[in-house]
């Protein structure tokens, strides 16, 4: 017998996941949303994937197949996530923060811990979500600090590593 809906979603919220903005760029504006279903697939080639539900208003923006960037959060960084969750404009979520680009073109976060920069290679669709397989062709470490998580349906910081790299753009 398959597990309810309800069963999987309490068990999947004791799961941590660190917190992204995952943003494009395209003819009609920059668009972006917030992310946990974010991991990696392989680091050869360098590949991520990316889960965002079929119901998201920017899903169709996504859909087009441009450029975007994973924008992994850090712990002072939730009003962002917050404000990429909500129900507000694209144009005042962008407003949030500071934004640059790196080598395809699509919004970096100018303070994430670290950026992906990508390309997508290909769109599943699985269930109630689509699954974006993202060809890693740039990455920016960020400065170091420590990251922010979702877990157990609410936000949770993680103390910076003792040993992180430094800031640089790597394939920019």
């Amino acid at each position: 017998m398959p597990v309810d809906r309800q069963t999987y979603r309490d068990a999947m919220a004791r799961l941590g996941a660190a917190v992204n903005i995952v943003t494009t760029a395209n003819q009609t504006g920059r668009h972006g949303f917030t992310a946990s279903a974010v991991c990696s697939v392989t680091d050869d080639p360098a590949t991520l994937l990316v889960c965002m539900n079929r119901t998201s208003r920017s899903r169709a923006q996504f859909a087009l197949g441009d450029p975007l960037c994973v924008n992994v959060l850090a712990t002072h960084q939730q009003p962002v996530s917050v404000a990429f969750a909500s129900r507000e404009a694209m144009a005042e979520r962008f407003e949030s923060a500071r934004w640059t680009v790196l080598a395809t073109g699509a919004p970096v976060l100018d303070e994430a811990i670290a950026s992906f920069d990508c390309v997508i290679s290909e769109i599943s669709e699985v269930g109630t979500h689509s699954v974006l397989f993202c060809a890693v062709q740039a990455v920016r470490l960020g400065e170091p600090a420590g990251g922010l998580i979702y877990f157990g349906r609410d936000y949770h910081a993680l103390p910076q590593a003792v040993e992180q790299a430094p800031r640089r753009d790597y394939g920019a």
